[in-house]
């Protein structure tokens, strides 16, 4: 079976998996036991791999805490911030009192783990604003600038989708939230490892990010909070033994972390220029064999270079989905699968109900080949002429 479902996880590449095997075996200690040299070589190895991601971020690797994953990243980037900046005492009337602010504003395609904590803030008196998104599933600045009012504390929008690969403009973003004097958290799980991700120009202030998304492994992800400014106010999502600068307590997981690492140095812009030639060809011959495909988001060149969402009409989608024996993909989300519901993202793009069933998403990777996108295309034509007949 071919793998093309690489925006829900992707392999371990081989140098990650190397640099992190003496981590299991040999270099065990504890990083935090810095009394004797077991732990010292850890705590060195935990921080060489910092220093790796802030290079491929281009920041200073003391912005880097280390999560379990983007999920909990993006969880402490907007609880830890409301337990400061959200909400002071609720009044009987569910709102909160003070001089707190209680305002978020996010948007329609952002990720479950942003979406469903706005709605669990919103249970607790915020108020929430979720902004729309256009038929290619991008967000108008200007939107987020008229959602914004003086009790604003966060706004939070995805650098890109995970779902049809759109490309936000955070740089403009970010400039609004700047002028309106507003924080600026940024989901870039799908990013980082495909297109550019320079803190030094892109203007967020939290920045979530996951090793498993671009070769290294699961479990191990990390939230870059800016210090080059005002402090954030972030308090921890639970108490413990104040690891991760009082942030994120337990025992860290050298060996992820290094593989994570390993993983940013594995990182270039080569791989997206190779992942684009054959996402297009992938595209290019699927359409010169079938009609009634239609692509989901914005065109090509202007999306992830590994991204290809599209619609097809006339099928059952769950007949399609089913009956794709020689290929891996999906129809959304990989982190919504517990609810058999169509995508949330196609649904705020305006697909409809049954079409949005009747979407495949092709993810590719650094290890995917000409061949297989080749064996991906006739299984696709089989399946949909089958289902047609």
């Amino acid at each position: 079976m071919i793998y093309l479902d690489n925006h829900a996880t992707t392999r371990v590449a081989p140098e990650v998996l190397g640099a992190m095997l003496p981590y299991f075996t040999e270099e065990y200690g504890n990083a935090a036991s810095v009394s004797h040299a077991f732990g010292g070589r850890a705590a060195k190895a935990v921080e060489r791999a910092r220093e790796q991601i802030g290079r491929l971020l281009n920041c200073p690797a003391e912005w880097i805490v280390f999560t379990s994953g983007a999920t909990e990243a993006n969880n402490l980037a907007i609880k830890g911030l409301r337990k400061r900046a959200f909400l002071g005492r609720p009044s009987a009337g569910g709102r909160a009192e003070g001089s707190h602010r209680t305002s978020f504003v996010t948007n329609a395609i952002e990720h479950p783990s942003v979406l469903d904590v706005a709605k669990r803030l919103k249970r607790q008196g915020v108020d929430v604003t979720i902004v729309p998104v256009d038929r290619n599933a991008r967000i108008d600045p200007q939107q987020i600038s008229d959602a914004i009012n003086p009790e604003t504390s966060l706004v939070s929008v995805m650098l890109a989708n995970n779902e049809v690969g759109t490309i936000n403009p955070l740089p403009e973003i970010g400039r609004i939230c700047r002028e309106r004097g507003v924080l600026l958290h940024c989901d870039a799980v799908q990013a980082v490892g495909k297109i550019p991700v320079d803190l030094q120009r892109l203007p967020v202030d939290l920045l979530s990010l996951s090793a498993h998304k671009f070769h290294g492994p699961k479990g191990v992800g990390a939230l870059v909070v800016r210090r080059d400014g005002p402090r954030i106010p972030l308090e921890p999502l639970f108490d413990g033994g104040g690891h991760e600068q009082h942030l994120r307590s337990g025992t860290l997981p050298v060996p992820l972390i290094v593989g994570f690492g390993a993983a940013c140095e594995l990182a270039s812009d080569t791989v997206p220029r190779q992942s684009t030639v054959l996402r297009d060809r992938l595209w290019q011959q699927l359409q010169a064999e079938l009609e009634g495909l239609s692509l989901n988001g914005p065109p090509l060149a202007e999306r992830l270079p590994n991204n290809l969402n599209f619609t097809v009409a006339d099928v059952d989608g769950e007949a399609l989905m089913s009956s794709l024996k020689e290929i891996a993909v999906s129809s959304g989300s990989a982190c919504s699968t517990a609810e058999p519901e169509p995508s949330h993202v196609l649904r705020a793009m305006g697909v409809s109900e049954s079409l949005s069933r009747a979407s495949l998403r092709f993810g590719l990777s650094r290890y995917t080949t000409e061949a297989e996108i080749d064996v991906a295309v006739a299984e696709v034509v089989r399946v949909v002429r089958k289902l047609r007949a």
